[in-house]
């Protein structure tokens, strides 16, 4: 079975978040591509996908919704999972997170298996607005990693064991 893990990322971090999840799913046997959402692939061509991206003031970046809008149709059809990352503390892993209002609705509208939140990472050369307003606010610290691998894989296999079960279309019974 082929695996698209397709994301949008703005500084990499999700893209290695995608990365990892890719490795795994390969480690598992499992023909797996990695692309960000703006090669504008067509899914056809898989058997199952997972789509992610990072959360940038409460929204996933707009070329992962319009990637998951414009392929609704076909996404429907496969099995989905959806990630994302953002939180810049460790409330994702404590499992404190919420999803972004419009990857809730995307996930429903396609019928996701699943969407899980892994924690961002934030450093002192992606200061922007959001950091800048941390800093005025008072944090002593905005920046650190908060992407726990160990969970990201621990996903990945258990999405590779699900598509591993799975009877490939057209097979006996």
């Amino acid at each position: 079975m082929r695996v698209l893990v397709a994301y949008a990322s703005m500084h990499g971090a999700t893209a290695e978040i995608a990365q990892a999840i890719g490795e795994e799913l390969r480690k598992m046997g499992l023909e797996t591509d990695v692309r960000p959402v703006a090669e504008d692939t067509d899914v056809r061509g898989y058997g199952a996908v997972v789509l992610g991206s990072g959360i940038y003031t409460s929204h996933w970046k707009k070329e992962a919704m319009k990637f998951g809008k414009r392929n609704a149709d076909e996404l429907r059809r496969l099995p989905v999972w959806l990630f994302d990352s953002g939180p810049i503390d460790t409330s994702a892993d404590e499992g404190k997170t919420t999803p972004v209002k419009g990857a809730a609705k995307l996930a429903e509208r396609i019928g996701a298996r699943q969407h899980v939140t892994f924690g961002g990472q934030l450093g002192p050369e992606d200061v922007g607005k959001f950091a800048s307003s941390m800093i005025a606010k008072g944090d002593k610290n905005p920046y650190g990693d908060f992407r726990n691998f160990d969970r990201i894989r621990e996903w990945a296999r258990a999405i590779g064991t699900q598509l591993r079960a799975t009877k490939p279309m057209g097979a006996g019974p």
